[in-house]
């Protein structure tokens, strides 16, 4: 079990708990080489692919601009910096009323609340199978329920949260949009979608409807152009050969390995290995 991170907010020490999200491809398992690796930092800390904010969350910048394409994402940050007091009530309705049923009529549910909505999220995520995010072709969320009953966790501590948002500004939008307003001396890490189930098999085909190779491209290049204004740039992103070439021209390439949780039995989860880009 991870140690809880002590910060210092206002005049209080509190326990920060680990991300309140659980993230298929989240950097959680190595968001400490990645913190050695960023620190120190003078600048604004811009991450484009949010997700869990892993390595936000270990890091605590001073100044943050944390963004995603996922709306309801953006919202539940936004709403937890806002009121954590009013998120932690309605999750407090959602575990003494959770069930199968409940969580399908849950997930059908759409408030137009943001409290409502990031609690919503909340609840999906943690009592959904594997904590994985996955819509529909009509936006709607559609995975099924899982074993986890714990809406609530010991490690929550969503006003301890809300502070270290307070330095974030939080946006939906395109990571490209992101990137290009990085300054000299800030530091851009992105970690776009991808699996490393498919690295030697079929992986720019299976990995397309995650995350296109255009946009895989699009990506490097926003990443060379920040490069040359004096950004500093960290990317994680997966350990092939088509990757491997995007990238070393411009940048320097480390491989770590790590283990995959994305599969209905342990007996089909095995070690894989990620590129670190820098």
């Amino acid at each position: 079990m991870e140690e809880p991170i002590v910060i210092n907010l206002k005049l209080n020490q509190i326990t920060l708990p680990p991300p309140f999200l659980k993230w298929a491809g989240g950097k959680r398992w190595v968001s400490s080489r990645i913190v050695e690796m960023i620190a120190p930092l003078t600048g604004k800390y811009i991450e484009p692919f949010l997700g869990s904010g892993a390595v936000f969350f270990a890091l605590r910048p001073a100044q943050a601009l944390l963004s995603d394409i996922n709306f309801e994402l953006i919202n539940a940050y936004n709403a937890i910096k806002i009121n954590p007091e009013n998120v932690l009530a309605l999750l407090r309705e959602h575990q003494a009323h959770h069930s199968k049923d409940y969580y399908y009529r849950i997930r059908s549910y759409k408030p137009s609340c943001m409290f409502h909505m990031a609690a919503r999220f909340i609840y999906l995520n943690r009592t959904c199978w594997n904590g994985l995010y996955r819509v529909n072709r009509n936006g709607e969320f559609n995975v099924p329920v899982g074993t986890k009953s714990s809406v609530l966790m010991s490690t929550d501590n969503w006003f301890a949260i809300s502070g270290i948002l307070q330095s974030a500004k939080l946006v939906c939008g395109d990571f490209e949009d992101s990137i290009d307003v990085a300054e000299k001396g800030d530091l851009v890490f992105a970690d776009p979608p991808y699996t490393v189930k498919h690295n030697l098999n079929g992986f720019i085909k299976y990995n397309d409807a995650l995350f296109s190779w255009g946009d895989q491209i699009r990506l490097r290049d926003a990443l060379v152009r920040a490069k040359l204004r004096g950004v500093r740039v960290i990317v994680t992103n997966a350990h092939h050969a088509s990757i491997r070439e995007l990238y070393q021209e411009h940048f320097l390439l480390e491989s770590v390995t790590r283990a995959s949780v994305l599969a209905g039995s342990s007996a089909h989860r095995g070690r894989f290995e990620e590129l670190l880009i820098y």
